[in-house]
């Protein structure tokens, strides 16, 4: 899952959305760094992150990808999945997305302000500012943004090279996904809250 699942899970989770968004930016035990409800977020991202790359669902949908671009499928349906949760966000959620995000905004903005500079890593300060800026989590409902960011992510390093690639299969095999999608995410919902009560 990416951005806007880890966003909306959260909320589902009744679970810290700052928190859930550290989860790719903050190594190693956080508990020394960051309040409780923060942490919580942190190994809640984290437990959606395992739960959703080693389901079997995911695991089947692997061989869609051509050989050379297997190890960077799980990357590449992050991306998908969250341009299917803007494509089908009245089926999980009341609030327009829209409002959603205008809120999750202003609360993200709210927690950073708690924190001085050297508390939440640069990489996502500047993540953050891109992020809302340039309005990328409502973007993701267009295939071309999600193939757009495949591609930019791709230029972080050679060996990153290839992800730019996986756009076509996930175009090529829409529908699949899409349906695996509408299988996947109310499974990661429910496991969600149930680790989130656990965390508390």
């Amino acid at each position: 899952m990416n951005f806007l699942a880890h966003l909306h899970i959260a909320d589902h989770s009744q679970s810290h959305l700052l928190g859930n968004l550290l989860g790719d930016f903050v190594k190693g035990d956080p508990s020394d760094k960051y309040p409780a409800d923060i942490v919580q977020g942190i190994q809640l991202h984290r437990f959606v992150d395992r739960y959703t790359d080693t389901h079997n669902l995911v695991t089947s949908l692997k061989p869609l990808f051509p050989d050379r671009l297997r190890r960077f499928s799980p990357i590449a349906l992050d991306m998908f999945w969250d341009h299917c949760l803007a494509n089908e966000w009245q089926s999980f959620h009341t609030q327009p997305l829209t409002c959603f995000l205008e809120s999750c905004e202003s609360q993200l903005n709210k927690d950073l302000s708690r924190f001085d500079s050297e508390a939440i890593p640069q990489r996502y300060r500047r993540v953050h500012h891109f992020m809302w800026a340039e309005q990328w989590l409502l973007s993701y409902k267009d295939m071309e943004n999600i193939a757009y960011a495949l591609e930019r992510m791709s230029m972080r390093s050679d060996r990153m090279g290839p992800l730019a690639d996986c756009a076509d299969s996930l175009v090529n095999h829409y529908q699949t996904l899409r349906e695996a999608f509408l299988d996947l995410y109310p499974q990661v919902l429910a496991e969600s809250r149930l680790m989130a009560a656990q965390l508390r």
